[in-house]
C-alpha cells in the first residue's frame, strides 16, 4: 500500500486531487495486473482506463478506505474479463497477421516464459485469477481473498489446484518432447 488512508478519505468526499493521487501511487500495479489478464498494451490501457473511470464515479460507495487498492483492482480485474469475453465474440484475424501479433507479445519473453503463459492461460478463470494475483503480482492470500469475494481457504485450494494442472499441462509437454528451458 503506497497512500495513506486519510488520502483515500478525501477521495471519497470527492477532492479530485486524492484520487490521482491515488491512481498514480497505484498505476504500475495496475498496469501489470492488467496486461497479465489481456496481454496486450492497448487493451491492458483500455481496461484501465474503464476501471480508473468506475472507480471515480462509485469511489463514494467505498466503505473500507483501507480496502482501497483490493477494491480498485477487483474492478479492473472485472474490466479486463469484459474485455476477453469481448475480444472471443470478434471475427478471427487472418492467420499470418495472428501470428505476427503473437510473436508481438512474446517479444523479449523467453520459450520457457511464453509456454508457461499460455498454460496459465489454459486455467479455470478461478484458478488463473488466484495464480496470477498471488505469484505474478506478489499479493498476499489475504488480499486475494478479497479480491476475489472467496473465503482464505478457497483461494489456497484454487492455488493448489492451479499448480496441480500446470504441473500436468507442464509435464505432458515435455512428455511431447516440448522444451521448457
Amino acid at each position: 500500500m503506497n497512500y495513506d488512508i486519510g488520502l483515500v478519505q478525501q477521495a471519497i468526499n470527492g477532492e479530485e486531487e486524492a484520487f490521482e493521487s491515488l491512481l498514480q501511487s497505484e498505476s504500475e500495479k495496475l498496469y501489470f495486473i492488467a496486461m497479465s489478464y489481456v496481454q496486450n498494451k492497448d487493451d491492458a490501457l483500455d481496461a484501465i482506463q474503464e476501471a480508473t473511470c468506475q472507480a471515480f464515479l462509485s469511489i463514494h460507495q467505498l466503505k473500507k478506505p483501507e480496502f482501497f487498492s483490493t477494491w480498485l483492482v477487483r474492478i479492473l480485474i472485472r474490466e479486463c474479463y469484459k474485455i476477453l469475453k469481448k475480444a472471443q465474440k470478434t471475427i478471427p484475424f487472418e492467420e499470418e497477421k495472428f501470428e505476427e501479433r503473437m510473436a508481438d507479445s512474446f517479444k523479449g519473453t523467453t520459450r520457457r516464459e511464453a509456454r508457461l503463459a499460455e498454460a496459465v492461460d489454459k486455467l479455470e478463470h478461478s484458478q488463473q485469477t488466484a495464480i496470477l494475483l498471488f505469484y505474478y503480482h506478489d499479493l498476499p492470500i489475504k488480499q486475494i481473498a478479497e479480491v476475489m469475494e472467496k473465503p482464505e481457504g478457497t483461494v489456497k485450494t484454487y492455488l493448489r489446484r492451479g499448480k496441480d494442472r500446470l504441473k500436468k499441462q507442464i509435464e505432458r509437454g515435455e512428455c511431447k518432447n516440448e522444451e521448457w528451458a
